[in-house]
This record gives structure tokens, C-alpha cells and sequence, in this order.
């Protein structure tokens, strides 16, 4: 029997009881009868009664009714798990995106702020060397020369700069190769070319150093640069 079935069994019974009590009352001629609040006791008794299901159905019904909360508990859970999960995978990709363009930006920065000092430094020494005004003499000395040419070559390469020069022509800036006419300080070839820095070159040491200077940088990146392709080579 269900809980519903016992509900109206209840209500039946009580509806019953009730106009039997009546008739009776009636019939003895007892004017009282049973009270009315009585009656209206058994009926409401009996239909609270009918409230709580009865027999191997009702357990049923309750366990069932339980087994689908529980199941509706558990995919509300494994929603909120996944929900979790993918707002956490969003927020590491988000944090993840945010440390490369970091990372990127401040790389970019410093490749700027170290092509602005080389710039910088460049521009400083093409400065000096073009402001370094020597005297012109009728001819220098070694010790002159190698005095001009600390004053225009950048510090950092003087060393590798007289390296070739000491090998090219001993610091003798009229030196004249017989053989292919290579002139100067740097044995240009032709000397002529030296020119491009001053029309003096074949009489002003400065005028060849600077010619020199600018050779090595355009060619090999800087004096240093030379001096390592000649001690391979012989040559530059």
C-alpha cells in the first residue's frame, strides 16, 4: 500500500467513523452524542497517520529519493570540480601569457638602452677623432704618431690597431711597398684610396689613421675584429 493509498484508506475510515458516531446518537437519542471536537480529533488523527507512508513501497520510494540526491549532489560537485579546474588553467595561461610579454618587453628594453649607448659611445669617439686637431708638420715621429693615434683610436682597441700597423708598416706612414704599391700606415692599396679621409693622406698621419679606423670597422667591426682576421690570414 502506498502513501497515498493509505491517505484516502484514512480519510475514508475517519469519514466513516464519524457518521456511524452520528447515526448513533441520532438513533439513541442522545442529543449530545459524541462531541463534535472529538470527531474532528479521529479525522485529523487519522490524516496526519496517512502522512507517513507505510510497508515495503514507502522505503523504497525513500531510498530512491535519496540515491537521486546523492546523485544530483555529486554531478553538482564534479560541475563545480571542472568549473574550478578550467578557471585555474585559464588564470596560469593568463599569468603564463603576461610573464613572456613581460620578459619579452624588458629584453626589448635592454637591446634598446645597449644600441643607444654603442650609438652613444660611436658617436662620442667619431666626435673626438674628428674634433683632434693636430699641427701639421713637414714629418712626425713614431713616438708622434702612435701619440696621434691613442688620442683617436677608441682605448679598447689601440692594442689590436697598432698590432697591424706595427706588422703592416712599423709606424712609418711614407712606407712604400715596391712590389704592389700598398702606401701608409695601414699599406692601402691603393694608397689613394685613403683620399676618402683627407686630401693630405699621403703626407698626414692623422689623415691615414682615421682612414684606417674606419676600414677595420666597416669591414671587420672594429680594429680588434682585423687583428683577428690578419694573425688567421697574414692580411686584412
Amino acid at each position: 500500500m502506498t502513501g497515498i493509498s493509505v491517505r484516502g484508506f484514512a480519510v475514508a475510515s475517519a469519514t466513516a467513523v464519524t457518521t456511524v458516531g452520528a447515526a448513533v446518537g441520532v438513533a439513541s437519542g442522545d442529543e449530545q452524542g459524541h462531541p463534535a471536537g472529538e470527531v474532528e480529533v479521529v479525522a485529523a488523527d487519522a490524516t496526519l497517520l496517512a502522512e507517513i507512508p507505510a510497508g515495503t513501497n514507502a522505503q523504497m520510494h525513500t531510498a530512491s529519493l535519496t540515491q537521486q540526491a546523492e546523485s544530483q549532489a555529486d554531478a553538482a560537485n564534479a560541475d563545480a570540480l571542472r568549473a574550478a579546474q578550467e578557471s585555474a588553467r585559464i588564470q596560469a595561461a593568463e599569468a603564463a601569457s603576461e610573464r613572456k610579454a613581460a620578459a619579452e618587453r624588458e629584453a626589448r628594453e635592454q637591446a634598446e638602452r645597449e644600441a643607444a649607448e654603442a650609438a652613444a659611445e660611436a658617436a662620442a669617439a667619431a666626435a673626438a677623432s674628428e674634433s683632434t686637431d693636430f699641427p701639421v708638420q713637414s714629418s712626425y715621429t713614431k713616438a708622434e704618431v702612435q701619440a696621434m693615434a691613442a688620442q683617436i683610436v677608441a682605448a679598447d682597441q689601440f692594442q689590436c690597431f697598432s698590432n697591424i700597423v706595427d706588422h703592416e708598416s712599423g709606424w712609418d706612414y711614407t712606407a712604400t711597398n715596391p712590389s704592389s704599391g700598398a702606401y701608409g700606415l695601414m699599406q692601402a692599396l691603393p694608397g689613394s684610396k685613403m683620399s676618402s679621409a683627407g686630401a693630405d693622406w699621403q703626407t698626414n698621419p692623422a689623415t691615414q689613421i682615421r682612414w684606417g679606423v674606419n676600414y677595420m670597422e666597416d669591414r671587420y667591426g672594429s680594429p680588434c675584429g682585423a687583428w683577428e682576421f690578419w694573425q688567421a690570414n697574414n692580411w686584412y
